[in-house]
């Protein structure tokens, strides 16, 4: 099979819709609310989407994503196929060529070194980079010439769009970053805020949690892009108060993650100033299962990691009845309505990915409390709370401030405490909760909770690298700053040895079928990781902004060069 026909026709470079302005900077200022502020601008220290929305307008891959899964080069001449030679006949190699006369916006020029530099950069072992998945399977990058970049893989890679592919995964100038390998990476405090890009807007100002202000890149490789002169991107808050600024007081241009119930956007809508936009891709709000032992008790650099398991939560049965106390249906219905839909899957999608797996919809209450039983936990001294051995079963339940969550926090703590589990509620500053600070007790990756919830995605619909973030090797440890994707320490050998075998597979059906396996170890079979809805990224835009293409498998930033103001 052609490897095009085995990435879903993915490879295809895309005409979309020309902004309608020929003048760089006419548009005056564009401004965008985010409910979670902007910690860093640098990717590769941070897992938090709206740092990775941020750093998209500044810092560019070679291909993105597009919103129908394509890809389309970015800087990149072409996306390297078979077909066209750029992906060798064994498949252990994938070269790219640069856009000719590219410059960073210093107006240094952009060379294959910067490629090069990257990837050591992300692959340092005392880097503690986010994105580190990206570069798995990669042996080496060369640059064959200035212009030329070849990543050689350690051996046939049937999905080559990896390294340097996606707002994940962008090139970051050596010159600049150099300095700030391995366990420096974090202090690098001016480069990792304002990088040097090629994207269409460079940072201007920076106020960690708070705002990041832009002006257009002078050497931007378009020169009528982009329209607008500045850019404004202000955080805090909470998402409706986000959405009202674009779509009732018109102060905002853009509004990202409008996480509110569906009576609050038909108020909203009714007003005519703008309108919602949402994109179904692979979105899942889940729960993580910690499967290590956060207790303030242990020494710090032990808690929540492989050192000390879990003392309920590694029991399958404990996380199982957990699950099936849940009613998913309620969940979507007071969060989300057509926005949501129940899922028991972390790969919901495309068709043909996304198992079959539906055992967790309806709700089994009787059965969680059958499974607490056998699993030894009973009620002991008659007040309302199971125990076992002298102990509690009593949960910290953690999650970022925002008004679904926090009434999905409140359903899941009266249907846990009916089966007699007592939970105790905590609501976290999503700017701090998705910050990656190596110094806040506060952070997903941390973990400092018996179990949490958020939402991420896969930002290809082939998620062969998004589902090796739960390789045992990926866990977030004090020896990589926190900085893993395996959030919840999930660790099976088998799981790995699967995934390894996807890396080789090129054949779409059987690849297909290995993602659900890998999806079903991941939820139905050991549970650690509680799939509750199939959200839709839902976000909002004046009607005065024209350009906009959410996109549900990169960033909602990757076209800002294209947007312009309705006149």
């Amino acid at each position: 099979m052609k490897l095009k026909s085995a990435l879903l026709g993915a490879v295809a470079a895309l005409a979309f819709a020309p902004a309608a302005f020929a003048e760089r900077g006419a548009d005056g200022e564009v401004k965008l609310t985010f409910p979670q502020a902007v910690s860093i601008v640098n990717p590769y220290l941070s897992q938090g989407t709206k740092d990775l929305l941020a750093a998209a307008m500044v810092v560019e891959p070679l291909a993105v994503v597009a919103p129908d899964g394509t890809l389309v080069p970015r800087l990149a001449v072409e996306i390297p196929t078979l077909e066209n030679g750029g992906v060798s006949a064994d498949m252990t190699s994938i070269t790219w060529k640069l856009v000719p006369g590219l410059l960073w916006s210093d107006g240094s020029p952009v060379t294959a070194d910067d490629a090069v530099f990257t990837w050591q950069y992300c692959t340092h072992p005392e880097g503690g980079c986010a994105q580190a998945s990206k570069y798995d399977g990669v042996a080496s990058v060369e640059a064959v010439d200035p212009s030329t970049i070849k990543v050689t893989f350690t051996g046939p890679k049937p999905n080559p769009y990896t390294a340097f592919v996606s707002g994940l995964s962008p090139i970051l100038q050596k010159a600049q970053f150099e300095a700030c390998v391995g366990a420096a990476a974090p202090t690098c405090t001016d480069a990792n805020n304002m990088p040097i890009g090629t994207g269409p807007f460079k940072v201007t100002g920076f106020t960690v949690n708070d705002t990041v202000t832009m002006e257009a890149n002078p050497n931007y490789r378009d020169p009528a892009k982009p329209a607008f002169a500045t850019a404004v991107i202000k955080g805090g808050g909470d998402a409706e108060s986000s959405a009202r600024a674009v779509m009732e007081t018109g102060e905002f241009d853009y509004a990202w993650n409008t996480q509110i119930p569906p009576d609050s956007q038909a108020a909203m809508a009714a007003a005519g100033k703008g309108q919602f936009v949402v994109a179904f891709g692979t979105l899942v709000e889940r729960i993580e299962m910690n499967m290590t032992d956060p207790s303030p008790d242990l020494p710090e650099g032990e808690r929540s990691t492989a050192k000390h398991p879990h003392p309920i939560l590694s029991d399958i049965k404990v996380r199982t009845a957990l699950s099936k106390a849940i009613d998913r249906a309620i969940l979507v219905e007071v969060g989300y309505g057509a926005g949501g839909k129940p899922t028991c899957n972390l790969i919901p999608g495309p068709e043909g990915w996304a198992s079959d797996n539906e055992g967790c919809i309806v709700q089994d209450m009787e059965g969680a409390k059958a499974l607490l039983d056998e699993a030894g936990w009973t009620d002991s001294d008659g007040d309302g709370i199971r125990d076992k051995d002298g102990k509690k079963l009593s949960l910290l339940y953690q999650t970022t401030v925002n008004p679904i969550r926090q009434d999905f926090q409140a359903l899941v703590k009266d249907w846990w405490t009916e089966l007699g589990v007592e939970v105790e509620l905590k609501a976290i500053d999503p700017g701090v909760f998705f910050g990656g600070d190596a110094g806040s007790p506060d952070t997903f990756q941390k973990f400092y909770a018996d179990v949490e919830m958020y939402a991420n995605n896969s930002e290809n619909p082939d998620p062969e690298s998004y589902l090796a973030q739960l390789q045992c090797n990926k866990a977030p440890t004090p020896e990589n700053q926190w900085q893993g994707e395996n959030i919840n320490r999930f660790c099976d050998p088998a799981y790995d040895a699967l995934h390894a075998e996807l890396t080789k597979t090129t054949d779409i059906a059987k690849r297909q079928e290995i993602a659900k396996k890998l999806n079903d170890m991941l939820t139905k079979d050991s549970m650690t990781i509680i799939p509750l809805v199939h959200r839709g990224t839902l976000s909002a835009h004046s009607n005065t902004l024209g350009g906009v293409q959410i996109n549900a498998w990169d960033m909602e930033t990757w076209n800002t060069a294209d947007w312009f103001r309705v006149k």
